[in-house]
């Protein structure tokens, strides 16, 4: 693979593409309106066949101005069927999209000669040749698509500056924002004319179908990464920015590997590439991320299962009798129910904090690891006797539920169970006193 000028350029203009598409999709994103850029994208068709039917002039402000106004139509459309139609937002979005997108097209075939809109370039788009098409600024010559997709760039993000309050706040809580005096629905429409100037923009350098992965999977691959409304526009536009690149290198390299000599269309790569993102921050997310949550549950099952062995050792200890060996390993292994793993590493966990010790297989409690078991026996005993006195359940109901409730437990609900100590619980058995 020989690296040109050209490769440069193609890169640029896609990840210029990419950014002034994630940045109002990772707001639709927010609002769990995402499919509204698929609907958005796939509407504008009509818009801007019609406008140059009507003018017929291919000047781009009279191109995105049908654009804006099939756009916001689509959104007024998009809420009168869910609302007449008595239908969920996703199905009112399929009905609305596929017949305005459908209409475009009949549109472009039945006035081919007159409409200078190839469907292929608007489905598919043309990012390849986007470096033989030319312009000159300042003294530079620049291709057109790095100009407009780096114009609607820039729009986007002077919107977003601009109404940066409007925009966050309505996000996040739409009553709120109108108890503040803001107009949710307002920011809404100028919301989806960004959207539908963007996804007109992006045609000759996506098309229309590929556009949509642009506006939706950058802005839910950062909703993965952060919970933070800033954080997540900088992250947006970073896998955008890298769907982009890594969507060219894709088109150059992979084809090679499956012996074709010839690359593959940049456009689908980059939606590609994007779903590959999507996939790697699915799986790596600090919090969100398949490994963290399996490492999140891993660590909460061992923490429940170190408390039970706690647990399970006080109340062999309240009711032992002389004579009485102390539990084993696999005594406890077998009481605990929990995998052969979790077992092992809750075992070496309370050994290792000092709360049991083992002598010939057998466990016992240490000083700290009674205080410890002791607090746990006392929360399970309070709630089960709340349990029974104040819910009704009946006794042998109660010992699931409490253990159950005693590892999510916090000090103050402690002190509230508290209240109902009575000095034993309904099976009889003593409630530890607090603090010994």
């Amino acid at each position: 693979m020989t690296w040109q000028i050209y490769d440069t350029w193609v890169v640029i203009v896609g990840a210029l593409c990419a950014m002034a598409c994630a940045l109002p999709g990772a707001q639709l994103v927010l609002r769990r309106r995402s499919m509204m850029g698929d609907a958005i994208s796939h509407a504008v068709l009509p818009g801007v066949a019609i406008a140059f039917l009507v003018t017929a002039s291919s000047d781009p402000w009279v191109m995105i101005a049908g654009a804006v106004v099939i756009g916001i139509l689509t959104t007024v459309l998009v809420d009168f069927v869910q609302r007449a139609g008595r239908t969920e937002v996703g199905a009112s979005m399929g009905i609305v999209f596929t017949a305005l997108f459908a209409l475009g097209l009949v549109l472009i075939r039945l006035f081919a000669d007159d409409v200078h809109i190839d469907p292929h370039v608007v489905i598919y788009g043309s990012i390849e040749l986007s470096y033989l098409d030319q312009v000159d600024v300042f003294g530079w010559s620049i291709p057109r698509g790095a100009v407009v997709n780096g114009a609607a760039l820039l729009i986007n993000v002077i919107l977003f500056l601009v109404f940066a309050k409007e925009l966050k706040l309505t996000a996040f809580d739409e009553s709120l924002a109108a108890s503040m005096g803001f107009r949710p629905r307002l920011v809404q429409g100028v919301l989806m004319a960004m959207t539908a100037v963007t996804a007109v923009m992006a045609f000759e350098t996506v098309g229309s179908i590929l556009v949509v992965a642009m506006i939706v999977v950058p802005g839910a691959s950062a909703w993965l990464m952060v919970d933070r409304y800033g954080p997540m526009l900088a992250w947006t536009m970073a896998f955008a920015v890298g769907a982009a690149v890594l969507g060219h290198l894709a088109a150059l390299i992979v084809p090679g590997w499956f012996g074709f000599d010839g690359g593959m269309s940049t456009s689908g790569a980059m939606a590609v590439m994007s779903g590959v993102l999507f996939v790697a921050a699915w799986t790596l997310s600090p919090r969100h991320g398949l490994i963290a949550r399996a490492w999140a549950r891993r660590q909460l099952a061992l923490r429940i299962a170190k408390e039970d062995i706690l647990g399970l050792l006080y109340r062999f200890e309240e009711g032992t009798r002389q004579g009485d060996e102390p539990l084993s390993a696999s005594d406890i292994r077998e009481a605990l129910s929990v995998s052969r793993s979790v077992a092992v590493g809750a075992l070496r966990g309370v050994r290792g904090a000092g709360q049991v010790t083992v002598v010939s297989d057998r466990l016992q409690l240490t000083d700290d690891g009674r205080v410890a078991a002791r607090a746990l026996v006392r929360t399970h005993r309070l709630w089960e006797r709340f349990l029974w006195e104040r819910l009704g359940l009946r006794p042998d109901h109660l010992h699931g539920t409490a253990d159950r409730l005693e590892h999510f437990t916090s000090p103050s609900m402690i002190e509230e169970l508290a209240e109902h100590d009575e000095g034993e619980d309904p099976h009889g058995r003593p409630i530890p006193p607090a603090g010994e």
